[in-house]
């Protein structure tokens, strides 16, 4: 039943109050009605006594003490669903914004979501691929996983979001359904302009739902766009068995709003300036990911995020480490050295990689060429800083060799560019050719009989001269020593 009160008892930015009220509940939806018949949408946030305090989504400007009617509805902000949402594009309240109708209702859901019991959690298990090797091949992502992308200001996650959301598929031709769900948090016009166009060019906008909220756009909304855009994920997932990435961007852009949402209500500020509940806020996004008993789909989640001053010690990425399974890390430096996707791989990780890998899932030898590429790397990494002390020529050829190795993985194996698309299986036998540049007895991680099945050195020779003849070098053309 909906409660109607008259006028407001204070107006603060975005929050409005009113009092008199009995029968309200927390997060309850409230459309505030000003003297011109324009409604406004708002919500219940905080309740002391016979007073109820209202966020509200868009700008307050207009609204006065008298001239304004409160509707209490009863009931929290909801979104329509139906598999018609598939390829629609929505702003970050759930409204069509792609010029094409409303969307059918089969039904509605509370944007907050579902409490998902741990009992009821089924283990991860079968990789998404994504068509990039330094994701598939070293930090892979498991259907379920919680994997986000740190990133800095400048650097290319936009580009890398938009190549992920066309290029994942299912590993084989499992005959399941797959989709997408994408959500963008404050992102300026030509980013969101980007991503639509992106995904248009390349066909793939049929099965992916977008929820676009611009930078011009009310921070309360921005708040709400990633549980808009998860609610219809889980509805898809968990409803409708299918397999849903939900890629989100930029997650900084909405700790942002938060942050200034938590200064209008005066709550006394956490880390930098970040609520004390950062933590359990962005908890209650991302363990939405999962798979659940009595449902065959899947959601998995990828959040963007933009690390301030490429720290990742900033309690943005801080506590999203701490929630998610791993992390991928994207690096300047390799970004002004031209290599793309400028992933890191050292600092990345994928902890539930494990359980979605190896014979039956990806291939047998795909665990151990990980770990070997891994540790090879380390190893470049380990002679660069010595070069850096005593100079490049007092070298051994040796240690040259890594340094020509790790030219060569950087430049080819991880910077793979924006237009390919690589099966896992064509990105382990390019790990395969790039260990088999090394000598045998550096090859620690593996055993005895995969070396000798996948080892080939004047393969990999003839290989990397004719697909990547600039960057392999005289260090790597010595035969196998």
């Amino acid at each position: 039943m909906s409660i109607y009160f008259k006028g407001l008892s204070s107006i603060n930015g975005p929050l409005v109050a009113i009092e008199g009220v009995e029968t309200a509940s927390y997060d309850e939806l409230v459309e505030l009605i000003d003297e011109n018949d324009h409604t406004r949408l708002g919500r219940i946030i905080e309740i002391q006594g016979d007073r109820a305090l209202i966020q509200v989504f868009e700008s307050t400007e207009g609204l006065s003490k008298n001239n304004v009617v409160s509707k209490l509805t009863g009931r929290p902000i909801e979104i329509g669903l139906s598999e018609e949402i598939l390829g629609r594009s929505f702003n970050g309240s759930g409204a069509p914004i792609d010029g094409l109708g409303p969307v059918f209702i089969d039904k509605h859901a509370d944007i907050n979501g579902r409490v998902i019991n741990p009992v009821a959690r089924t283990y991860p298990r079968n990789f998404i691929n994504t068509g990039i090797s330094a994701i598939d091949g070293l930090n892979t992502l498991i259907r379920g996983q919680k994997l986000p992308i740190f990133s800095g200001s400048g650097l290319s996650h936009n580009e890398l979001a938009a190549q992920i959301v066309r290029q994942a598929k299912l590993h084989g031709d499992s005959g399941e359904d797959f989709a997408i769900v994408f959500a963008a948090m404050g992102v300026k016009h030509d980013v969101a302009a980007f991503f639509k166009q992106t995904f248009l060019d390349h066909g793939v906008m049929d099965h992916v739902t977008m929820f676009l909220n611009l930078a011009n756009d009310p921070i309360i909304e921005r708040i709400l766009t990633p549980r808009f855009a998860l609610t219809a994920a889980e509805y898809l997932a968990f409803e409708k068995n299918k397999h849903i990435l939900v890629v989100m961007t930029d997650i900084t852009s909405y700790c942002e709003a938060l942050r200034e949402y938590s200064s209008s209500k005066e709550e006394v500020p956490g880390r930098k300036g970040y609520p004390g509940y950062l933590y359990s806020d962005l908890a209650s996004m991302y363990e939405r990911a999962g798979c659940i008993e009595g449902s065959t789909g899947s959601l998995t989640q990828i959040p963007i995020l933009t690390m301030p001053n490429d720290d990742i010690s900033h309690p943005i990425p801080d506590c999203t480490g701490y929630i998610t399974e791993g992390q991928i890390v994207l690096d300047r430096g390799m970004t002004q050295q031209g290599i793309y996707p400028p992933i890191n791989v050292l600092p990345s990780l994928s902890r539930l990689m494990k359980d979605g890998i190896g014979e039956g899932l990806t291939r047998k030898d795909h665990s151990s060429v990980s770990a070997q590429l891994f540790a090879a790397y380390a190893k470049v990494i380990d002679v660069r800083n010595l070069a850096s002390v005593i100079g490049l020529d007092e070298l051994s050829r040796h240690d040259q060799r890594y340094l020509g190795f790790g030219r060569l993985f950087e430049h080819f194996f991880v910077g793979q560019g924006g237009n390919s698309n690589r099966p896992i299986t064509e990105t382990l036998d390019i790990g395969w050719h790039l260990l088999s540049l090394l000598p045998k007895y550096d090859l620690d991680r593996l055993d005895a009989e995969t070396l000798e099945t996948f080892y080939n050195n004047q393969e990999a020779i003839n290989y990397f001269k004719v697909n990547s003849p600039t960057v392999i070098d005289d260090s790597l053309l010595e035969g196998n020593n």
